[in-house]
């Protein structure tokens, strides 16, 4: 077993970009006060397998997320007389969900991780 298995992937590319999702929103904090900044985001985390995103064939279940972290300018937020979009309320929420995605990816990964060394015997 030479490979990642592909759990562990998938924790570290979503725990990537969360990392990347709250350096963008720091980045937004940092301009608050830039005259004409516009406020970014990244794209949200989707699950591509075999060049194909995962499906949903109920539903009720759970929507895959993107792997790339691809940054965007937000559309349609109303700006300061400046021409700031950037709302500090908006961006501590943002920041608290990035924190929590990386938190939970890197749960999933600790506890995936505990998993093959019980299984291996340690």
């Amino acid at each position: 077993m030479t490979e990642m298995p592909a759990l562990f992937s998938l924790a570290a590319q979503a725990a990537k970009h969360a990392a990347a999702r709250q350096q963008v929103i720091a980045t937004n904090v940092a301009n608050a006060d830039t005259p004409g900044y516009r406020a970014r985001d990244v794209a949200p985390f989707l699950v591509v397998e075999d060049g194909a995103a995962l499906r949903r064939s109920h539903p009720g279940h759970m929507a895959g997320t993107p792997r790339t972290a691809r940054i965007f300018e937000e559309v349609g937020v109303a700006a300061d007389p400046n021409g700031n979009t950037v709302s500090l309320q908006d961006q501590i929420l943002r920041g608290i969900d990035a924190s929590r995605a990386h938190n939970r990816a890197l749960t999933v990964y600790q506890s995936s991780l505990d998993v093959l060394r019980a299984s291996l015997g340690r």
